[in-house]
């Protein structure tokens, strides 16, 4: 029998520990399954030989597999369930950075960091997807909003960390990856223990609703729905994911290459993008409830433009700095904006199938950034002309956006 609105209001709800679950869900998956890899890159890069269009290469192939994921993941999750779905997504995440520890050329690290995106995909789109069931249409932007921080977590704390795990010895990223899969494995075993598939699994209703019915009219909606609008959402979404992984990929390498930084000065800027990006989810996931997802979105695609102008432009070391304020401020905003537009517009019990299908254009995006920004480099020497290419995809992000009709 579901818990009646007095007994939720008397205590914390639950579905708040599934966002805190859903936090470390996103911190293992995304934070340290892709976004540590900036880090390791300039180190793995050295002791493997590898050129620029090679350190691509390793970006991309994570970005096919977890590609792969998406494609698979509403079929599997209608078999297994989300939980189970995102249990096994972790675990492979875990096994394949702890294999990738003992790789020794660029065809085994590419393999297996394939198959660490597939284990992203699997446990980062569920997840997000659970969110609608456990959140009513009011919070679901707040709520993803802190799902999604857990990327800066993993940011900062790579940031700090790396760097003396690469210093122990010459081969220290090995040491590194080492370290990221067991605590990928420890995470693993908290979202089994936590997360449930629904509010009705435990006795309770949506948080922010009086009641465990359905939103009949998004879904209604859905069923006659004219997904034009949902592949508008989609190419929204696919700018989001060719630009932003330019940025989490290379920014540390041309920290170190184009700046001069050293490794460990690098890390500290890329801790600052970690420490910047806790509020993003919150902030601007919290703004798209109160003035709209539309305007949401817009003044997030403003800011990232900002940010890659600041690095294409090749200006002064303080441009350097505001453009990593700029990216880190709105890093992980427009995933839980989407998340909560696409919930809005198909209903709780549509989210995973509506979000799979933008998350599979944004996985498209994501596979091309890096490709097409270590040719870029290859071909000019630096990183510039793919940082300037992503501020005038962002424009083109922000006006997609204002043409939204919602």
């Amino acid at each position: 029998m579901a818990a009646s609105d007095s007994e939720q209001t008397t205590k914390i709800h639950y579905g708040w520990l599934v966002v805190a679950a859903g936090c470390l869900c996103i911190f293992a998956c995304l934070g340290l399954g892709r976004f540590s890899l900036g880090m390791l890159l300039p180190a793995m890069g050295t002791s493997l030989k590898l050129s620029y269009a090679q350190m691509g290469l390793i970006g991309t192939c994570n970005f096919i597999g977890y590609l792969i994921a998406v494609l698979l993941c509403g079929r599997v999750q209608s078999v297994i369930g989300a939980r189970k779905l995102i249990t096994l997504g972790l675990l492979l995440i875990s096994i394949s950075m702890i294999l990738i520890g003992f790789g020794n050329s660029l065809f085994t690290v590419s393999l297996l960091y394939t198959l660490t995106g597939i284990g992203s995909g699997a446990a980062n789109v569920p997840m997000m997807g659970l969110i609608a069931a456990w959140f009513a249409s009011g919070l679901r932007g707040r709520a993803s909003g802190f799902i999604v921080i857990g990327s800066g977590f993993a940011i900062l704390l790579s940031g700090i960390v790396i760097p003396v795990l690469n210093a122990l010895r010459p081969d220290g990223w090995r040491i590194s990856w080492l370290a990221l899969g067991a605590t990928v494995f420890v995470i693993t075993l908290f979202c089994w223990v936590v997360l449930r598939d629904s509010p009705e699994d435990v006795g309770l209703t949506m948080v922010g609703t009086g009641s465990s019915a359905p939103e009949q009219t998004a879904q209604s909606v859905f069923k006659s729905f004219d997904k034009g609008i949902i592949l508008h959402c989609g190419a929204i979404y696919f700018i989001f994911g060719f630009t932003y992984v330019i940025y989490a990929t290379f920014i540390v390498t041309v920290m170190v290459k184009g700046y001069g930084f050293s490794e460990q000065a690098a890390g500290t800027f890329w801790s600052w993008v970690g420490f910047l990006s806790l509020f993003s989810g919150p902030v601007f996931g919290t703004l798209s409830d109160k003035v709209g997802r539309k305007k949401g979105l817009i003044a997030v695609f403003s800011i990232q433009t900002m940010a890659y102008l600041l690095v294409g432009l090749k200006l002064p070391d303080a441009a350097l700095v505001l453009s990593i304020g700029c990216f880190g401020i709105v890093a992980w905003s427009i995933p839980s904006i989407m998340l909560a537009l696409v919930g809005d517009l198909v209903g709780a019990h549509n989210t995973v199938r509506a979000f799979g299908l933008i998350t599979f254009i944004f996985g498209i995006g994501q596979i091309l950034g890096p490709y097409f920004a270590g040719i870029l480099a290859e071909t000019t020497g630096d990183f510039s002309v793919a940082f300037l290419l992503a501020a005038v995809m962002t424009i083109c992000a922000a006006l997609l956006s204002w043409r939204l009709k919602l």
